[in-house]
């Protein structure tokens, strides 16, 4: 029994292991003058993972709607951070759009587009290559897919039936 609760606890913290945390920007951090676009495309994010912005106090984080993403609207953010550092978990499949919530900022760089992907070679799950986000002002942020997260899913169900067969026997 006690075998059975240690697998538990093991699949339900599995997940976290293979969890990446991306500093956005590297050691640039969220501030003007670096490509986003760039430094995403040599990333690959998946669902669990988190993204740190680390930036002045001159800079937001927001999160936005692709359409205020394209257009750098400032206006209406899903969600706005302040403070120097956050840590914004991607808790699904899909693309999430960040922009810096300072005037003129967006349209000089400072926005960005992560694409959470599950598959491992950067296909989408019908096999065809998965569009990059569009950008706003000819950037882009395309990104691959992640071996990780389909081994913590096979980990964890893998866990979940050896734990399930202990409790049972």
């Amino acid at each position: 029994m006690a075998v059975a609760f240690v697998l538990l606890v093991l699949s339900v913290a599995a997940p976290a292991a293979f969890a990446t945390q991306h500093v956005v920007g590297g050691s640039s951090g969220w501030t003007q003058g670096v490509n986003y676009a760039t430094w995403a495309s040599s990333l690959t994010f998946a669902v669990g993972d988190t993204l740190l912005f680390s930036y002045g106090s001159s800079h937001s984080v927001d999160v936005v709607s692709q359409s205020d993403y394209n257009n750098c609207n400032i206006n209406s953010p899903q969600n706005s951070y302040t403070g120097g550092s956050t840590v914004i978990s991607l808790p699904s499949l899909g693309t999430m759009y960040f922009i810096c919530g300072t005037p003129g900022h967006c349209q000089s760089g400072m926005n960005l587009a992560v694409t959470v992907s599950a598959t491992t070679n950067g296909s989408a799950p019908g096999g065809s290559p998965s569009p990059p986000p569009p950008p706003p002002h000819h950037t882009s942020a395309a990104t691959t897919g992640n071996f990780g997260g389909k081994m913590s899913l096979l980990l964890e169900f893998s866990l979940l039936v050896v734990a399930f067969v202990g409790f049972m026997a």
